[in-house]
């Protein structure tokens, strides 16, 4: 399936249901003005739950630094119509703050808060896609109240077959 906004949006992460080869790209020093990427591969699986109102994705990569396991669940919200993205990973064992937003002319947008390096930050998640067989993710955090951001992981999705 494709990226849609539907009349309600509850099944905008229909086009994200399966298996899925990730390729990654990711910063080392966020946030230092420094362009230094590394790439990794990973895989994915994610399934839909309560008639597309929410989705489980589980994730598992293996970073130069590590095995890295994740935890994507999203919740889609009737009355606001807005879906909140919450990611655990293994090493923590517990869910982060909630991203929250939606889907515009086949591009989602989902906007959130945490704390980088000992300082507060925002952070953004952009979801498009390249037809049923191709997606891609981007995290970009902003230190400047969302003036500027910058990119530092990029995921492209490849489903399984």
């Amino acid at each position: 399936m494709s990226i849609r906004e539907s009349c309600d949006g509850a099944h905008d992460f229909d086009f994200l249901h399966g298996r899925w080869r990730v390729h990654n790209k990711r910063q080392r020093r966020p946030l230092s003005g420094l362009a230094e990427w590394y790439t990794f591969e990973g895989a994915t699986e994610e399934r839909s739950l309560w008639n597309g109102q929410a989705n489980i994705e589980e994730y598992v990569a293996e970073q130069p630094a590590g095995l890295l396991r994740g935890l994507a669940l999203r919740l889609y919200n009737t009355r606001s119509g807005q879906w909140s993205i919450h990611w655990s990973n293994s090493d923590t064992g517990t869910l982060d703050a909630p991203m929250i937003g939606k889907f515009r002319d086949g591009r989602g947008e989902f906007y959130g808060q945490d704390e980088f390096e000992g300082r507060a930050i925002l952070l953004r998640f952009i979801w498009t896609t390249d037809g049923p067989d191709a997606c891609r993710w981007e995290q970009a955090f902003s230190a400047d109240g969302g003036q500027s951001w910058e990119t530092n992981w990029i995921m492209e999705f490849t489903r399984e077959r």
